[in-house]
């Protein structure tokens, strides 16, 4: 089974750099980003779980849930999560839009 510590460190260390982030941080596209993350990484997860059905999008429930979004969808992909490769990918995207976040 693959250890996917690495996705979970980074995405609980992104959600709680949200969910302490003034609202004005969130609204100049942190929260935008974590959305785009979290529809990426659940984008991802329903691929690998069920390659023949066509993807849902995740639903925009508010800059105040992003958080919480970004932790269902790396969970939902850490499940699923094959390889390495992976792993790095779903690793870096997470690092990335932190980065793009702000926080």
């Amino acid at each position: 089974m693959l250890d996917t510590t690495p996705l979970t460190l980074a995405v609980d260390h992104f959600a709680d750099r949200l969910r302490a982030a003034p609202q004005s941080r969130l609204q100049r596209g942190a929260a935008a980003e974590a959305l785009a993350l979290a529809r990426e990484l659940s984008l991802r997860a329903q691929r690998l779980e069920s390659p023949s059905e066509p993807p849902r999008e995740m639903p925009d429930a508010g800059m105040f849930a992003a958080a919480d979004q970004i932790m269902v969808a790396a969970h939902d992909l850490a499940v699923v999560l094959q390889d390495e490769t992976q792993l790095e990918e779903a690793v870096g995207l997470v690092a990335e839009a932190q980065k793009k976040a702000g926080v």
